[in-house]
Protein backbone atom coordinates (compact mmCIF):
# COMPACT_ATOMS: atom_id res chain seq x y z
CA UNK A 1 0.00 0.00 0.00
CA UNK A 2 0.87 3.45 -0.69
CA UNK A 3 1.22 6.97 1.55
CA UNK A 4 -0.17 8.44 -1.60
CA UNK A 5 -2.86 10.73 -0.19
CA UNK A 6 -3.75 12.66 -3.71
CA UNK A 7 -3.48 15.77 -4.58
CA UNK A 8 -2.99 18.50 -1.70
CA UNK A 9 -5.03 20.68 -0.31
CA UNK A 10 -4.90 24.25 -1.90
CA UNK A 11 -4.75 25.83 2.22
CA UNK A 12 -1.67 22.92 2.70
CA UNK A 13 0.12 24.08 -0.29
CA UNK A 14 -0.70 28.08 0.44
CA UNK A 15 0.19 27.32 4.11
CA UNK A 16 3.54 25.52 2.47
CA UNK A 17 4.14 28.43 0.39
CA UNK A 18 3.55 31.04 3.10
CA UNK A 19 5.99 29.60 5.26
CA UNK A 20 8.87 29.59 3.03
CA UNK A 21 11.49 32.89 4.32
CA UNK A 22 11.22 34.93 1.54
CA UNK A 23 7.52 35.10 1.37
CA UNK A 24 7.29 34.55 5.22
CA UNK A 25 8.48 37.92 5.64
CA UNK A 26 6.00 39.55 2.97
CA UNK A 27 3.08 37.68 4.72
CA UNK A 28 4.53 39.01 8.44
CA UNK A 29 4.11 42.46 6.70
CA UNK A 30 0.99 42.15 5.39
CA UNK A 31 0.19 41.10 8.54
CA UNK A 32 1.41 43.98 10.22
CA UNK A 33 -0.10 46.29 7.89
CA UNK A 34 -3.59 45.03 8.28
CA UNK A 35 -3.64 44.64 11.92
CA UNK A 36 -2.37 48.59 11.98
CA UNK A 37 -5.52 50.05 9.34
CA UNK A 38 -8.07 47.75 10.76
CA UNK A 39 -7.04 49.41 14.43
CA UNK A 40 -6.94 52.78 12.90
CA UNK A 41 -9.84 52.51 11.34
CA UNK A 42 -11.65 50.93 14.22
CA UNK A 43 -10.25 53.83 16.19
CA UNK A 44 -12.01 57.09 13.76
CA UNK A 45 -15.34 55.69 14.03
CA UNK A 46 -17.77 57.71 15.90
CA UNK A 47 -19.43 55.48 18.92
CA UNK A 48 -23.58 56.20 18.38
CA UNK A 49 -24.79 57.35 21.46
CA UNK A 50 -28.48 56.86 22.28
CA UNK A 51 -30.72 60.41 22.13
CA UNK A 52 -30.67 62.08 25.36
CA UNK A 53 -33.52 62.03 27.56
CA UNK A 54 -35.48 65.67 27.37
CA UNK A 55 -34.58 67.70 30.28
CA UNK A 56 -37.11 68.25 32.81
CA UNK A 57 -38.36 71.47 34.13
CA UNK A 58 -37.26 72.44 37.06
CA UNK A 59 -40.03 72.59 39.97
CA UNK A 60 -41.04 75.31 41.69
CA UNK A 61 -40.04 75.59 45.06
CA UNK A 62 -42.78 74.76 47.89
CA UNK A 63 -43.35 76.72 50.79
Amino acid sequence: MDNDTGPPNPIRRLMQWAITPPQSYGVYLVGLILVFVLSFYAGTLKPTHSPAPPATAPAAPRS
